[in-house]
């Protein structure tokens, strides 16, 4: 038997910052070589990153990412490494994987499955290549192999299967397995989702166990362009056997975890011989350190698996995503327009979170160099909140003790600095003035959503001056619940750089403050603070008092819609069959009012698309995002669903 040490490691690139991709990749070559590993497999395009978008079609992305390359091979003597980037050939841009050896370049593997669905749109920058092709590409008038390649490196047999193309039904490991291939590297961008985990984990075993190989996979890790987070998932296993696995949602540069593999040269492929020849296999010199395998290294778990696991995994996703954004940006700082309620405080929290977990993972001292901050190493995390985030409560005649007293205990619980601004003057200034202009009073009766828009737009100059003067980012708090249905203020409480919330719904989101309230995320705090803003019902607080205004009165309940927006958008489902679909799962309202419901969302989601347009980048969390420009397109003008909604209306 002879043993190998192979590696997996996850980055985390930028598109386009070529100094970074660079460092990050030679940094993780050098320690997978001081750790004596052989095998190194890294993410898919990381000398570029993934999400260049249209960047790809530009020369000079194509010519940086071979110059990038060609900085990188010196440092792969004595180490096989698969490294990602775009390339041109033949006036076609291919993504690709380039495997080094003994520092020189053994040849491109391009990817022949794309995804195109979804929040990938690769068939807009890259071509397929056909299969079972090898055929030479020409750089610095060096010949390679470039197609559908593997690899025979001193006798150990590698192919590839790259991202996507371990998640069709025909994958590539099925004629590798034929071809007596001993290891398939698995170079990835494969964005988080909810569960996802657990799906790459199945695919990947199953492969190395009906394959009969040891299965390498590494993925990119952290916010990689703004809208995608990736979790870092990076896991080795052989015959159906996980050997190690990374921690997801790192805070650092890049993760690489290891583990020893028995190459049994006789007993997996009996027909091998020493002049067996098969097509498109490139042969490489190379020759591997034997290791003991005693040596093998422990599998990694990001985090005890509880039964919150969605729970875990959004605040781990959240976090992170706007560690990134933060650092990514050079802002420095948040700014919250905090109201008391519940996105504004969910947002405080998940800041708090990030700075206990990026503290916990990387010390005071590392943390703040990340985000451009000299902080002490004393300083706590109340110290470093006071640092970074800024929360704002701004009063009107209709916000009530209970908001303010729930946004001030909540920012003095979570260490922020927290302010006040009173700032109805501005907005009985606006509608005397308006009043005058139209020689009108305006009034409650005949100009509810005018007067409710302009006290949320009020809001947005102050908040925004307060972030300018701190250089930082103002998160805007809507979620996807209101993104839906357009029950937000354009330029008013959509206000801001970022929209953490705008990719989950507010039906989770509610349960998670009552889940981080109560219990809190493993090994980070929980917050009881958050009581006050739990015991309220939802509302947006900008008619009078009296007139006790409320969410899902002025919507449908939150549960509800989650279920219309689901089956709408996600699932296409036509009126009518939304509406049989209610009738099962909310037997307790009647049919009329399912009606008046389903006709709201539908006439809502029409009207208010150009809204969605303009609203700031949001995380993507799952397969349900109602994002433009990333997942779900719809045209700004439409016909509004008449047809269908009266049909629904004839047939109910």
């Amino acid at each position: 038997m002879k043993y190998i040490k192979v590696g997996s490691a996850s980055l985390n690139q930028t598109p386009l910052n070529w100094n970074n991709n660079k460092n990050n990749i030679i940094d993780t070559i050098n320690t997978a070589k001081n750790n004596k590993i052989n095998i190194l497999c890294l993410p898919e395009l990381c000398i570029s990153g993934y999400g260049c978008e249209d960047a790809f079609l530009a020369p000079g992305t194509l010519n940086q990412s071979l110059q990038v390359l060609d900085a990188i091979v010196p440092h792969t003597k004595d180490i096989i490494v698969a490294v990602g980037l775009p390339l041109l050939h033949q006036n076609r841009i291919y993504n690709t994987v380039a495997l080094l050896a003994n520092g020189k370049i053994s040849g491109f593997v391009v990817k022949r499955f794309l995804p195109n669905d979804g929040i990938h749109y690769e068939k807009r920058w890259f071509h397929t290549f056909p299969h079972d092709v090898q055929t030479t590409i020409t750089i610095d008038n060096q010949q390679y192999p470039i197609g559908d390649i593997y690899f025979d490196c001193g006798g150990v047999r590698i192919g590839f299967e790259i991202c996507e193309e371990a998640w069709v039904a025909d994958r590539p490991g099925i004629k590798l397995a034929a071809k007596g291939v001993d290891i398939i590297l698995n170079p990835s961008a494969s964005h988080f989702a909810f569960g996802k985990h657990e799906i790459r984990k199945r695919f990947m075993l199953e492969g190395s166990r009906a394959f009969s190989v040891s299965y390498i996979y590494a993925n990119l890790l952290g916010n990689e362009a703004g809208r995608a987070i990736y979790d870092g998932d990076a896991m080795i296993a052989s015959g159906g056997q996980m050997l190690a696995s990374s921690k997801r949602f790192s805070f650092k540069s890049y993760q690489l975890i290891d583990a020893l593999i028995d190459i049994d040269l006789t007993s997996i492929s009996q027909a091998r011989t020493s002049d067996w020849q098969p097509a498109n296999c490139i042969h490489v010199p190379f020759n591997y350190f034997v290791n003991s395998p005693q040596q093998n290294s422990p599998t990694y778990e990001a985090w005890e698996i509880s039964p919150n696991l969605k729970e875990e995994e959004f605040t781990r996703a959240v976090t992170l995503g706007l560690f990134d954004y933060l650092r990514k940006t050079h802002s420095q700082g948040f700014v919250i327009s905090l109201s008391g309620g519940a996105d504004s405080s969910a947002i405080a929290c998940l800041v708090r979170l990030m700075v206990e977990q990026g503290v916990a993972e990387l010390g005071t001292k590392e943390f703040g160099a990340k985000i451009g901050f000299a902080i002490p190493a004393k300083k706590t995390i109340t110290n470093i909140l006071q640092l970074i985030l800024t929360c704002v409560y701004q009063a009107t005649e209709n916000s009530s003790k209970t908001t303010k007293r729930a946004a001030s205990t909540l920012a003095n619980n979570l260490g922020a600095k927290y302010m006040e601004l009173d700032v109805d003057s501005l907005v009985k200034d606006y509608v005397d003035k308006v009043s005058y202009a139209i020689k009108h009073k305006l009034n409650w009766q005949d100009h509810d959503i005018a007067l409710q828009n302009i006290q949320a737009r009020v809001r947005s100059p102050s908040v925004w001056l307060i972030a300018n003067l701190n250089k930082a980012l103002l998160l805007a708090t809507s979620n996807r619940s209101e993104v839906a249905l357009g029950y937000a203020t354009m330029d008013g409480d959509t206000s801001g750089g970022l929209s953490p919330l705008a990719g989950i719904d507010k039906d989770f989101l509610r349960h998670w403050l009552r889940w981080l309230e109560q219990e809190g995320p493993m090994n980070l705090s929980n917050i009881p603070a958050l009581a006050l803003v739990n015991q309220q019902a939802p509302t947006a607080e900008l008619r009078p008092p009296d007139m006790q205004q409320k969410d899902e009165d002025d919507l449908m309940p939150y549960p509800l819609l989650n279920m219309i927006e689901k089956a709408a958008i996600r699932d296409r489902q036509t009126p009518y069959e939304i509406f049989c679909l209610l009738q099962i799962h909310f037997d307790k309202y009647e049919k009329q009012q399912l009606l008046t419901w389903i006709e709201r969302f539908f006439t809502l989601w029409s009207r208010n698309q150009w809204k969605r347009e303009r609203f700031a980048p949001s995380f993507h969390l799952d397969d349900t995002n109602l994002d433009p420009k990333t997942w779900y397109r719809f045209p700004i003008l439409s016909g509004g669903y008449e047809e269908e909604l009266a049909e629904m209306r004839r047939r109910a």
